[in-house]
């Protein structure tokens, strides 16, 4: 599927920052097998004053930019073009539960792309008794890991309810599964760490979705947001699957993505530091048009 991307975020700020420095990663990813980058560019105002690009870590793309002038606003841009091919049907040949601690130390690698990072604890996905408790009563140990991640994506699809506004991009994770409420960031937040408390390592993936308005009803362009979803390693032969349980379902070629990391800490579309004091507000537009629906 070919799609047209577009975002605008805008930062507002009460008091002008003297200077500021962020590290950028909004830029649909290019993932070989996965997802191509036909086209695409970033556009920031005002225009910053340095920018830098590398690639973090997990692999990810990034912008570093920094002011030096006084400004009270910045805008992020992007257009891109982007490409997602369909997950490919494979039979399920993931370890089960109750073998893959062992799979897991016979894993030697510790690339960008290994389980071993994503099995701790991480800055937003603490190991807490209670997420553990409700995997544990959902995943028994004769289960494979493919169907395990499923059984706990449906069941927090079920138990929690979506609500915006009822947590903010800081809120903690157990505190939102104790209230039982959040959006797709909690929604993620919270099955990591089930899957992480059960032995299973599990990620966070930022990026698109395509959406489609109530039968009847015309698309509103800028009308949506960033989305997260949630992948999981099942083991050396299957290797990582990735699945939404804001929606109960496996990502597939409406899910396009922008960078994958521990939790959200790792792949923040905006993250960074100002000289600066009072408040600030920010705003989100984003558009996910297959080409030609226009």
């Amino acid at each position: 599927m070919l799609y047209d991307v577009s975002l605008n975020i805008d930062y507002d700020y009460e008091n002008a920052a003297g200077s500021s420095r962020h590290l950028v990663r909004l830029m649909p990813a290019d993932l070989a097998g996965e997802q191509r980058l036909v086209a695409g560019s970033l556009n920031i105002s005002p225009e910053p004053d340095e920018v830098g690009r590398f690639s973090d870590f997990f692999g990810n793309e990034t912008a570093e930019v920094s002011f030096v002038e006084r400004h009270v606003a910045i805008r992020f841009a992007i257009t891109a073009r982007v490409e997602r091919q369909a997950p490919p049907q494979r039979f399920d040949v993931s370890t089960r539960c109750a073998d893959l601690g062992a799979a897991l130390g016979r894993t030697l690698t510790l690339g960008h792309d290994s389980p071993h990072h994503f099995v701790a604890a991480s800055p937003r996905v603490p190991l807490e008794a209670e997420t553990t408790r409700f995997a544990r009563a959902i995943v028994g140990p004769d289960m494979g890991v493919r169907d395990a991640v499923a059984a706990v994506g449906e069941a927090l699809h079920a138990e929690l309810r979506f609500a915006e506004g009822e947590t903010t991009v800081d809120t903690p994770m157990i505190e939102a599964f104790n209230n039982r409420t959040g959006v797709c960031q909690d929604y993620s937040h919270i099955m990591i760490a089930a899957l992480r408390g059960i032995g299973v390592p599990a990620g966070y993936v930022s990026g698109f979705l395509r959406t489609l308005p109530p039968e009847g009803q015309a698309r509103l362009e800028g009308a949506d947001a960033m989305h997260a979803w949630v992948r999981a390693w099942c083991g050396p032969d299957m290797g990582w699957i990735e699945y939404d349980p804001t929606n109960a379902c496996l990502a597939g070629e409406d899910h396009i993505v922008v960078a994958r990391g521990r939790d959200y800490f790792d792949v923040a579309p905006v993250k960074g530091i100002m000289r600066s004091w009072g408040e600030h507000s920010t705003r989100q537009m984003v558009d996910v048009v297959p080409v030609g629906e226009r």
